[in-house]
Protein backbone atom coordinates (compact mmCIF):
# COMPACT_ATOMS: atom_id res chain seq x y z
CA UNK A 1 0.00 0.00 0.00
CA UNK A 2 1.59 3.69 -0.86
CA UNK A 3 0.85 6.49 1.03
CA UNK A 4 1.60 10.21 0.63
CA UNK A 5 2.87 11.89 4.04
CA UNK A 6 2.42 15.33 4.31
CA UNK A 7 2.10 17.79 7.02
CA UNK A 8 2.52 21.83 8.47
CA UNK A 9 1.10 23.46 5.49
CA UNK A 10 -0.18 26.23 7.86
CA UNK A 11 -2.89 27.79 4.87
CA UNK A 12 -3.50 31.21 5.51
CA UNK A 13 0.31 32.00 6.96
CA UNK A 14 1.69 35.19 6.64
CA UNK A 15 5.80 35.63 6.73
CA UNK A 16 7.15 39.09 7.85
CA UNK A 17 4.00 40.40 6.30
CA UNK A 18 3.73 38.75 3.35
CA UNK A 19 0.69 36.90 2.54
CA UNK A 20 1.95 33.30 1.82
CA UNK A 21 -1.53 32.13 -0.28
CA UNK A 22 -0.15 32.55 -3.92
CA UNK A 23 2.76 30.08 -2.70
CA UNK A 24 0.45 27.65 -1.26
CA UNK A 25 -1.24 27.32 -4.22
CA UNK A 26 1.47 27.07 -6.20
CA UNK A 27 3.06 24.03 -3.83
CA UNK A 28 -0.68 22.49 -3.59
CA UNK A 29 -0.91 21.99 -7.24
CA UNK A 30 2.52 20.88 -7.40
CA UNK A 31 1.81 18.34 -4.44
CA UNK A 32 -1.00 17.24 -6.93
CA UNK A 33 1.21 16.51 -9.37
CA UNK A 34 3.46 14.25 -7.64
CA UNK A 35 0.15 12.21 -6.56
CA UNK A 36 -1.16 12.49 -10.20
CA UNK A 37 2.48 10.47 -10.82
CA UNK A 38 2.45 8.28 -7.51
CA UNK A 39 -1.12 7.14 -7.50
CA UNK A 40 -1.18 6.77 -3.46
CA UNK A 41 -4.06 4.84 -1.95
CA UNK A 42 -4.02 7.31 1.03
CA UNK A 43 -2.84 11.02 1.69
CA UNK A 44 -2.42 11.33 5.57
CA UNK A 45 -2.15 15.25 6.49
CA UNK A 46 -0.30 15.25 10.10
CA UNK A 47 -2.00 18.32 11.36
CA UNK A 48 -1.29 22.45 11.22
CA UNK A 49 -3.80 22.44 8.30
CA UNK A 50 -4.17 26.29 8.75
CA UNK A 51 -1.91 28.77 10.41
CA UNK A 52 -4.54 29.78 13.19
CA UNK A 53 -7.44 28.25 14.49
CA UNK A 54 -9.93 30.81 12.43
CA UNK A 55 -8.39 30.84 9.25
CA UNK A 56 -9.17 33.32 6.26
CA UNK A 57 -11.62 32.63 4.04
CA UNK A 58 -9.10 32.12 1.24
CA UNK A 59 -6.93 29.86 3.19
CA UNK A 60 -10.37 27.43 3.44
CA UNK A 61 -11.43 27.86 -0.10
CA UNK A 62 -7.47 26.71 -1.03
CA UNK A 63 -7.46 23.45 1.16
CA UNK A 64 -11.52 22.80 -0.06
CA UNK A 65 -10.24 22.64 -3.44
CA UNK A 66 -7.41 20.32 -2.64
CA UNK A 67 -9.68 18.07 -1.37
CA UNK A 68 -12.04 18.02 -3.62
CA UNK A 69 -9.45 17.01 -5.81
CA UNK A 70 -8.26 14.42 -4.35
CA UNK A 71 -11.79 13.00 -3.55
CA UNK A 72 -12.29 12.99 -7.31
CA UNK A 73 -9.15 10.90 -8.10
CA UNK A 74 -10.82 8.62 -5.63
CA UNK A 75 -7.46 8.77 -3.20
CA UNK A 76 -8.26 8.19 0.46
CA UNK A 77 -7.46 11.19 3.16
CA UNK A 78 -6.88 11.18 6.71
CA UNK A 79 -5.85 14.48 8.58
CA UNK A 80 -5.64 15.17 12.05
CA UNK A 81 -5.70 18.58 13.67
CA UNK A 82 -2.67 20.54 14.71
CA UNK A 83 -1.55 23.13 17.59
CA UNK A 84 -2.38 25.95 15.04
CA UNK A 85 -6.15 24.01 14.19
CA UNK A 86 -9.75 24.30 15.59
CA UNK A 87 -10.30 20.11 16.09
CA UNK A 88 -13.75 21.84 15.91
CA UNK A 89 -14.03 23.15 12.96
CA UNK A 90 -11.41 20.77 11.03
CA UNK A 91 -14.03 17.80 12.44
CA UNK A 92 -16.94 19.81 11.15
CA UNK A 93 -18.80 17.73 8.88
CA UNK A 94 -16.82 14.34 8.99
CA UNK A 95 -19.15 11.84 8.98
CA UNK A 96 -20.73 13.83 5.67
CA UNK A 97 -16.87 14.07 4.27
CA UNK A 98 -16.24 10.10 5.00
CA UNK A 99 -18.74 9.29 2.04
CA UNK A 100 -16.55 11.05 -0.10
CA UNK A 101 -13.07 9.26 1.34
CA UNK A 102 -11.95 12.34 3.43
CA UNK A 103 -11.60 11.54 6.99
CA UNK A 104 -10.72 14.72 9.30
CA UNK A 105 -10.48 13.27 12.93
CA UNK A 106 -13.06 14.04 15.11
CA UNK A 107 -12.38 15.90 18.67
CA UNK A 108 -10.87 13.53 21.09
CA UNK A 109 -13.63 11.83 23.65
CA UNK A 110 -11.22 9.77 24.76
CA UNK A 111 -10.88 6.95 22.51
CA UNK A 112 -8.71 6.70 18.94
CA UNK A 113 -10.81 5.28 16.31
CA UNK A 114 -9.06 3.23 13.41
CA UNK A 115 -9.23 4.12 9.79
CA UNK A 116 -8.96 0.51 7.99
CA UNK A 117 -8.01 -0.21 4.38
CA UNK A 118 -6.63 -3.64 3.08
CA UNK A 119 -4.39 -4.31 0.15
CA UNK A 120 -2.94 -7.85 -0.90
CA UNK A 121 -0.97 -8.14 2.01
CA UNK A 122 -3.91 -7.79 4.51
CA UNK A 123 -5.58 -5.27 6.29
CA UNK A 124 -3.73 -1.93 7.89
CA UNK A 125 -5.26 0.60 10.47
CA UNK A 126 -4.33 3.86 10.39
CA UNK A 127 -4.55 5.87 13.97
CA UNK A 128 -5.03 9.32 13.98
CA UNK A 129 -4.11 10.99 16.71
CA UNK A 130 -4.42 14.85 17.09
CA UNK A 131 -2.23 17.47 19.32
CA UNK A 132 -3.30 16.48 22.76
CA UNK A 133 -2.83 18.48 25.89
CA UNK A 134 -2.33 16.67 29.62
CA UNK A 135 -5.46 18.50 29.97
CA UNK A 136 -7.35 17.42 27.21
CA UNK A 137 -6.31 13.58 28.08
CA UNK A 138 -6.45 13.78 31.46
CA UNK A 139 -10.02 13.66 32.46
CA UNK A 140 -10.35 10.65 30.38
CA UNK A 141 -7.65 8.43 32.63
CA UNK A 142 -8.67 9.73 36.57
CA UNK A 143 -6.97 7.00 37.62
CA UNK A 144 -3.86 7.99 36.17
CA UNK A 145 -1.40 11.33 37.16
CA UNK A 146 -0.84 12.87 33.97
CA UNK A 147 1.22 15.77 34.34
CA UNK A 148 3.11 15.68 30.84
CA UNK A 149 2.64 15.63 27.62
CA UNK A 150 4.99 12.39 27.46
CA UNK A 151 2.61 10.86 30.29
CA UNK A 152 -0.62 11.67 28.73
CA UNK A 153 0.63 10.69 25.37
CA UNK A 154 1.84 7.36 26.52
CA UNK A 155 -2.07 7.06 28.12
CA UNK A 156 -3.29 8.18 24.71
CA UNK A 157 -1.37 5.09 22.90
CA UNK A 158 -1.63 2.78 26.11
CA UNK A 159 -5.51 2.74 25.21
CA UNK A 160 -5.41 1.79 21.79
CA UNK A 161 -6.62 -1.26 20.81
CA UNK A 162 -4.11 -2.47 18.36
CA UNK A 163 -3.57 -5.49 16.77
CA UNK A 164 0.38 -6.29 16.71
CA UNK A 165 -0.11 -9.15 14.04
CA UNK A 166 -1.76 -6.35 11.83
CA UNK A 167 0.31 -3.53 10.18
CA UNK A 168 -0.51 0.14 11.98
CA UNK A 169 -0.11 3.62 10.55
CA UNK A 170 -0.11 6.18 13.42
CA UNK A 171 -0.83 10.03 12.93
CA UNK A 172 0.78 12.21 15.59
CA UNK A 173 1.57 16.07 16.15
CA UNK A 174 3.64 16.35 18.73
CA UNK A 175 7.24 17.10 19.45
CA UNK A 176 9.46 13.82 19.91
CA UNK A 177 12.25 14.52 21.95
CA UNK A 178 15.51 14.63 20.14
CA UNK A 179 14.41 16.18 16.91
CA UNK A 180 15.93 18.93 15.46
CA UNK A 181 14.00 22.66 15.42
CA UNK A 182 13.66 25.65 13.95
CA UNK A 183 12.12 29.35 14.53
CA UNK A 184 9.05 29.17 12.52
CA UNK A 185 7.99 25.79 14.89
CA UNK A 186 5.87 26.77 17.81
CA UNK A 187 7.93 25.65 20.99
CA UNK A 188 7.30 25.20 24.61
CA UNK A 189 9.04 27.14 27.57
CA UNK A 190 11.52 24.67 29.47
CA UNK A 191 10.79 21.47 26.37
CA UNK A 192 7.75 20.40 28.32
CA UNK A 193 5.68 19.46 25.53
CA UNK A 194 8.52 16.49 24.76
CA UNK A 195 7.20 13.39 23.62
CA UNK A 196 9.63 10.48 23.78
CA UNK A 197 9.90 8.61 20.78
CA UNK A 198 9.54 5.13 22.17
CA UNK A 199 6.26 5.75 22.87
CA UNK A 200 5.11 4.69 19.04
CA UNK A 201 7.57 1.20 18.83
CA UNK A 202 4.58 -0.25 18.23
CA UNK A 203 3.66 1.13 14.68
CA UNK A 204 4.98 0.04 11.46
CA UNK A 205 5.09 4.05 10.95
CA UNK A 206 4.49 7.38 12.33
CA UNK A 207 3.30 10.03 10.25
CA UNK A 208 4.78 13.26 12.20
CA UNK A 209 3.84 16.70 12.10
CA UNK A 210 4.97 19.78 14.36
CA UNK A 211 8.51 20.16 13.00
CA UNK A 212 9.08 21.86 9.81
CA UNK A 213 12.03 20.20 8.87
CA UNK A 214 12.02 16.62 7.68
CA UNK A 215 13.70 13.94 9.37
CA UNK A 216 13.56 10.75 10.80
CA UNK A 217 13.64 10.48 14.81
CA UNK A 218 15.46 7.28 15.41
CA UNK A 219 14.05 4.60 13.93
CA UNK A 220 13.40 5.47 9.50
CA UNK A 221 9.93 5.24 9.96
CA UNK A 222 9.67 7.24 12.33
CA UNK A 223 9.28 10.48 10.37
CA UNK A 224 8.58 14.30 10.31
CA UNK A 225 7.76 14.95 6.22
CA UNK A 226 8.43 18.79 7.02
CA UNK A 227 6.34 21.95 5.71
CA UNK A 228 6.05 21.83 2.40
CA UNK A 229 7.12 25.34 2.04
CA UNK A 230 10.33 27.54 3.80
CA UNK A 231 8.04 29.92 6.57
CA UNK A 232 11.65 31.28 8.52
CA UNK A 233 15.06 31.91 7.56
CA UNK A 234 16.50 29.31 9.72
CA UNK A 235 14.96 26.67 6.91
CA UNK A 236 16.73 28.68 3.95
CA UNK A 237 19.53 25.67 3.50
CA UNK A 238 16.70 22.95 3.88
CA UNK A 239 15.09 21.24 0.85
CA UNK A 240 11.76 20.28 1.73
CA UNK A 241 9.70 17.46 0.04
CA UNK A 242 6.28 15.49 0.42
CA UNK A 243 7.29 11.82 1.70
CA UNK A 244 6.57 8.52 0.09
CA UNK A 245 5.68 5.13 1.96
CA UNK A 246 5.51 2.07 0.26
CA UNK A 247 3.86 -0.51 2.84
CA UNK A 248 4.82 -4.19 2.10
CA UNK A 249 3.92 -6.81 4.30
CA UNK A 250 4.42 -6.64 8.08
CA UNK A 251 7.59 -5.04 9.09
CA UNK A 252 8.67 -4.36 5.66
CA UNK A 253 8.60 -0.71 3.99
CA UNK A 254 10.47 1.95 1.93
CA UNK A 255 10.66 5.46 2.22
CA UNK A 256 11.36 8.31 -0.34
CA UNK A 257 11.28 11.76 -0.14
CA UNK A 258 10.13 14.00 -3.38
CA UNK A 259 11.55 17.35 -3.54
CA UNK A 260 9.54 20.32 -3.95
CA UNK A 261 10.22 23.35 -5.38
CA UNK A 262 8.40 26.31 -4.62
CA UNK A 263 6.79 29.54 -6.74
CA UNK A 264 9.20 31.79 -4.61
CA UNK A 265 12.59 30.35 -2.87
CA UNK A 266 13.21 32.21 0.54
CA UNK A 267 17.01 33.11 0.61
CA UNK A 268 19.44 34.67 3.12
CA UNK A 269 22.05 37.04 0.80
CA UNK A 270 25.02 39.01 1.62
CA UNK A 271 27.53 41.10 0.42
CA UNK A 272 28.46 45.04 -0.06
CA UNK A 273 25.60 47.27 -1.56
CA UNK A 274 27.27 47.44 -4.81
CA UNK A 275 27.70 43.77 -5.50
CA UNK A 276 23.82 42.93 -3.78
CA UNK A 277 22.64 45.87 -6.41
CA UNK A 278 24.49 44.09 -9.54
CA UNK A 279 23.50 40.28 -8.67
CA UNK A 280 20.99 38.89 -10.42
CA UNK A 281 20.46 35.06 -8.28
CA UNK A 282 17.23 35.73 -5.67
CA UNK A 283 16.22 39.02 -6.90
CA UNK A 284 12.32 37.37 -7.13
CA UNK A 285 12.62 35.40 -3.80
CA UNK A 286 11.63 36.00 -0.23
CA UNK A 287 14.85 37.32 0.86
CA UNK A 288 17.39 38.23 4.03
CA UNK A 289 19.60 40.81 2.98
CA UNK A 290 22.84 41.12 4.90
CA UNK A 291 25.64 44.10 4.01
CA UNK A 292 28.66 43.77 4.79
CA UNK A 293 29.72 47.50 3.69
CA UNK A 294 31.59 48.88 6.97
CA UNK A 295 29.56 52.25 6.46
CA UNK A 296 26.13 52.49 6.65
CA UNK A 297 24.22 53.14 3.16
CA UNK A 298 22.01 56.26 2.92
CA UNK A 299 18.78 54.86 2.05
CA UNK A 300 19.74 51.19 1.73
CA UNK A 301 16.27 49.32 2.31
CA UNK A 302 14.22 51.95 0.07
CA UNK A 303 16.79 51.16 -2.77
CA UNK A 304 17.79 47.51 -2.49
CA UNK A 305 13.89 47.40 -2.12
CA UNK A 306 13.40 48.37 -5.58
CA UNK A 307 16.10 45.67 -6.77
CA UNK A 308 14.17 43.23 -4.69
CA UNK A 309 10.90 43.47 -4.55
CA UNK A 310 9.84 40.65 -1.96
CA UNK A 311 12.73 41.54 0.24
CA UNK A 312 11.68 40.96 4.17
CA UNK A 313 14.78 41.61 6.61
CA UNK A 314 17.92 44.10 6.11
CA UNK A 315 21.15 43.89 8.51
CA UNK A 316 24.98 44.66 8.53
CA UNK A 317 27.46 42.27 9.19
CA UNK A 318 30.46 44.59 9.93
CA UNK A 319 33.17 45.40 12.40
CA UNK A 320 30.56 47.90 14.22
CA UNK A 321 28.02 45.12 14.75
CA UNK A 322 30.09 42.13 15.43
CA UNK A 323 31.84 44.58 18.23
CA UNK A 324 28.57 44.77 19.85
CA UNK A 325 25.36 42.76 21.04
CA UNK A 326 22.07 44.20 19.83
CA UNK A 327 19.18 44.28 22.05
CA UNK A 328 17.29 42.07 19.57
CA UNK A 329 20.39 39.54 19.63
CA UNK A 330 20.60 39.75 23.67
CA UNK A 331 16.87 38.32 23.44
CA UNK A 332 17.42 35.84 21.44
CA UNK A 333 19.98 34.48 23.40
CA UNK A 334 17.97 34.78 26.77
CA UNK A 335 14.73 33.17 24.93
CA UNK A 336 17.38 29.96 24.06
CA UNK A 337 17.81 29.96 28.31
CA UNK A 338 15.18 27.55 29.83
CA UNK A 339 12.59 29.12 32.66
CA UNK A 340 13.91 27.03 35.20
CA UNK A 341 17.84 28.65 34.07
CA UNK A 342 16.68 32.04 33.92
CA UNK A 343 14.73 31.88 37.42
CA UNK A 344 17.66 30.46 39.13
CA UNK A 345 19.71 33.08 37.60
CA UNK A 346 17.27 35.47 39.43
CA UNK A 347 17.56 33.07 42.63
CA UNK A 348 20.87 32.95 42.65
CA UNK A 349 21.64 37.18 42.12
CA UNK A 350 19.42 37.60 45.00
CA UNK A 351 20.05 35.27 47.70
CA UNK A 352 23.93 34.58 46.70
CA UNK A 353 23.59 30.91 45.99
CA UNK A 354 22.12 28.30 43.89
CA UNK A 355 18.33 26.94 44.55
CA UNK A 356 18.58 23.27 45.89
CA UNK A 357 17.04 20.45 44.11
CA UNK A 358 13.62 20.30 46.20
CA UNK A 359 13.17 24.17 45.20
CA UNK A 360 13.94 23.43 41.46
CA UNK A 361 11.34 20.68 41.07
CA UNK A 362 9.40 22.96 42.80
CA UNK A 363 9.60 25.86 40.44
CA UNK A 364 9.62 23.21 37.47
CA UNK A 365 6.13 22.01 38.59
CA UNK A 366 5.03 25.26 38.44
CA UNK A 367 6.53 26.38 35.10
CA UNK A 368 4.94 23.19 33.40
CA UNK A 369 1.50 23.81 34.78
CA UNK A 370 1.46 27.60 34.11
CA UNK A 371 3.03 26.56 30.37
CA UNK A 372 -0.09 24.29 30.09
CA UNK A 373 -2.88 26.43 31.17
Amino acid sequence: MKLIHLSDLHLGKRVNGYSMLEDQKYILDQVLSHIADEKPEIVLISGDIYDRSVPPEEAVELFDAFLVELSRRRIEVLLISGNHDSPERLAFGGRLMDLAGIHPSPVYDGVIRPLTLTDGNGPVDFWPIPFLKPAQVRRFFPERELRSYNEAMAAVVDSLALDAQRRNVALVHQFLTGAQTCDSEERSVGGTDQVDSSLFDAFDYVALGHLHGPQRVGRACVRYAGSPLKYSFSEARQVKSLTVVELEEKGSLTIRALPLTPLHDLRRIRGSFAELMEAEEGREDYCELTLTDEEDVPNALARLSLRYPRLMALRYDNKRTRSTVSVLEEGSVRRERSPLELFNALYERQNGQEMNEEQKAYIQRLISEIWEN
